[in-house]
This record gives C-alpha cells, structure tokens and sequence, in this order.
C-alpha cells in the first residue's frame, strides 16, 4: 500500500511516531500559523488529510486555522485533551472545520481507521471538483436538452466557417460563452479574444475603444492606442449589445467589415485587420431597422450566420447540471461543512422559470452558498420556498438599466420631454437616446 501524506499541526511533535506502521507520513508543524505560513507543502505532496491537535485552550489560533482550512482541499481531523471539548473556543473550531475528532489519549487504530474514512473522503471531493465541465462538455458548455442539442448542432457547422455571426437571446443566457466556444473551436484559436459590451462604454470613448487613435488626436491622447479590433486581429472580436452602437459608429463597423481594414482616430492611413466579428443582442434587431434605429446594411453583414440562445425555461431538463456546474465552481470558497443541494432545491430550481436564465441561477447559487447553515442547500438558501421568490443581488446589467432609466426620465421631466435637449444635459447624441428610450420602453409624452 502507497503511503500518504498528512499535514500535522501538534504542539509537543509526539504524533508524527505514533502515524508508523498505519500508512501515512507526516508533515510536522508545532504552531497553526507555521504550517499556513508553509501550506505549499499541502499542494507540493497532495496532502488531503491534516491533523490539529488541541493540548490546551491557548493552543490554536482560530483566525489562523480557519485561514489554513480554508486554503487547502484537506479534510481535517481534530484530536481534542479530555476536558476541552467544552471549552467556549475549541469546540466552535471543532464543530466548525473537522470531519472528526478524537479525544486524547489517543488511541493509534481508531485514528488510522478515521484516518482512511478522511482520506477517501477528500479524494472524491477532489474528483468531484475536478469532474468540472470543461473538454469533455460539448463546445466546453453544461447542458443535453434538445434545446442545446440544436444549439450545438448549429456550432458545429459554423465555428469553421470563417464568417460574421449574430448571436441572439435573453439577457443572460450566456451568449459570450457561445462566443468563446467560437473562438475557442475554430481555426482562429490561437489568436486572441475580445469582448466588448457597447452599451457599457461611454459614447465620447467608444470610437477610440473599437478603432484606436493617434497620439494628439484629443484632448489626453498621450500616446497611440491600438483598438479592439485591430487588437483582435488573426481572433474574434466579441461586440455586445451591438444595437446600442451610435449610427456613425454602425457605418464605421460596416466600412471594417466591407474593406477588412480601419482607421484610428486621428488618422489617415487604412490598417489591414483580419478579425472575426461575432455580435450579440437581446433586442429585435429587425424591428430597430424598420424604426431606423439600426443600419439595414449592417444588419444583414452581420447576420450571415444567425443563432438563438436559448433561454433557461426553454431547457429546464439542464438545471441540475448547470446548479452543480456552480456550485462545483465556489466549492472551495465556502466552508467545509456544505456538501451539495438537498432535493428539495433541485425540484424548485426545476419549477421556477428563470427570468434572468443562467447568470441569475449562478448568483442564486452562490448566494445560498453563503447562506447555507446546513450540509445541503435548501429552497430557503436559494430563495425560492414556499411558492414565493425572493429577489437575489441584482446584476450590474440590471441596475445600470435601472439607474439609465431613471436618470433619462429625470432628463426629459426637466428638458420638458425635449428629446434633443435631454440629449444635451446627458451629453449623448439624440440618436443614442432615442436607442435608449426604446430599450428601456421610454416614450416622451
């Protein structure tokens, strides 16, 4: 039988003897903080059990083994003098951060057999935390609905196809993960990935951002800057919220996607770009051509390949998989007594509908990852008991819409529903706000 390696934080060094002969080797350290100030030893020898042993209420530091626990994929055993069990700060530490414990004077074959239960243990733990979905998924994404099945049937015929592609669905649905399967899966994977939301740039820099400028070209121009696209060049440029790009703006991204070459700002001379451009929206695109919102060359350049994200309700079938998928993925962020979901939170995950899709059952989940109190998460901890739903954290998508809408409202009540001169007070052009407005279903009365 192959040994294995245990850290062991023991004040007197006696334990390391007494591990002979039951196939383990230890790692000593007399103080709690001497072995957080070394734990490499813990990935260097893939340590996955560590031994504490409490000889005295003065023994352990509980900030420091909390910080050492929590830093290593160990499952840890406590060996506790008669007596301090009921000692108000051993037994916290005890309860709190040991998958047993032993009370001293120790007995050799009880501990090797806990010994052996704690390393089995933290090897499937390592097994389930390295079962993360990555190669083996389909184009590196969780799911097997029939939704997702023609979703990544479509990616198969157009990764290779070194051609503009339009990527449509619901905030959230992960769009710039099928963007980066794009990427990823395709002869341009060597070359580099760039993402970039047009909704999130201010207007007076978003020119600058996409095609760069020359030093002097304005005002804090020190230096030249090389802009996303040009960038991106032999990759794929990622352009979010793509109908939020000003009309000016939309005519230079169609002379780029014509001539394959830019201009930086400031500048006279054409820079040869070779990127492939993948843009993604949330609205209907051909109604905002038909409201002259959107350029219609532009949108049929861009629309050469034509993909829907499906939304999360669309593919229920994938909850499970996409709540462990995340639940896998903060593991080791949280503490060491949770353990997975309860059924109870599968079954109501599976009946909720989803309005935010996938980015809002990651931040359930890591909500009710914070405030589990149990082994399993509970409909309680992702909040969603009862029938009722409470509201999680909001995105910065959805408070950035919030806090847009209320400042253009603002803008209009003062500019007496003036759309141009609201434009002015917020220092956009009448076009961008009219954009605006129709995102956020504003009508000037």
């Amino acid at each position: 039988m192959s040994r294995r390696d245990v850290v062991l934080v023991d004040p007197s060094g006696e334990l390391a003897g007494r591990l002979e002969g039951g196939g383990f080797d230890g790692w000593l350290f007399h103080r709690v903080d001497s072995a957080l100030a070394t734990h490499e030893v813990l990935e260097t020898h893939r340590c996955l059990v560590g031994i504490v042993v409490f000889d005295n209420p003065e023994g352990s530091l509980a900030t420091e083994l909390a910080k050492l626990i929590d830093s290593s994929a160990c499952e840890w055993v406590a060996l506790v003098a008669q007596g301090l069990l009921e000692h108000p700060r051993i037994a916290p530490q005890v309860l709190e951060h040991f998958h047993d414990f032993h009370t001293l004077p120790l007995d050799p074959a009880r501990l090797r057999m806990t010994l052996g239960h704690a390393h089995g243990k933290a090897q499937m733990r390592q097994q389930l935390l390295d079962a993360a979905p990555g190669e083996s998924a389909t184009f590196g994404m969780t799911g097997t609905s029939a939704a997702m099945q023609t979703l990544y049937r479509q990616l198969a015929k157009i990764v290779r196809a070194d051609v503009p592609v339009l990527l449509r669905g619901e905030s959230g649905v992960g769009k710039e993960l099928v963007a980066r399967a794009i990427h990823r899966y395709s002869k341009r994977a060597a070359g580099p990935f760039l993402a970039m939301n047009c909704a999130a740039v201010p207007a007076t820099l978003i020119q600058s951002e996409l095609f760069g400028h020359e030093k002097g070209a304005f005002t804090g121009a020190h230096q030249r800057r090389i802009g996303n696209i040009e960038a991106s060049s032999s990759g794929v440029l990622f352009l979010d919220e793509i109908g939020d790009l000003s009309t000016n703006l939309q005519a230079n991204l169609l002379r780029f996607l014509q001539e394959m070459t830019i201009v930086r700002v400031g500048a006279s001379t054409h820079v040869p770009v070779d990127t492939r451009v993948v843009a993604a929206t949330h609205v209907d695109l051909e109604a905002a051509v038909a409201a002259g919102h959107f350029r219609a060359d532009l949108f049929y350049r861009l629309n050469v390949v034509n993909i829907r994200v499906p939304a999360l309700r669309e593919r229920i079938e994938d909850v499970r998989a996409l709540a462990r998928s995340a639940f896998r993925a903060n593991l080791q962020k949280k503490g060491r007594q949770l353990r997975d979901f309860g059924e109870e939170a599968l079954l109501a995950m599976e009946a909720y509908q989803w309005p935010g899709n996938v980015r809002e059952l990651i931040n359930r989940v890591r909500r009710a990852m914070i405030m589990a109190e149990g082994e399993l998460i509970t409909p309680q901890d992702l909040g969603l008991q009862g029938g009722s739903v409470s509201p999680v954290i909001d995105t910065l998508e959805t408070e950035r819409s919030r806090f847009d809408r209320e400042i253009i409202l603002r803008s209009l009540h003062m500019s007496g529903s003036n759309v141009s001169e609201a434009a002015r007070r917020l220092g956009v052009s009448r076009g961008t706000l009219y954009r605006l407005m129709a995102r956020l279903d504003i009508h000037a009365s």
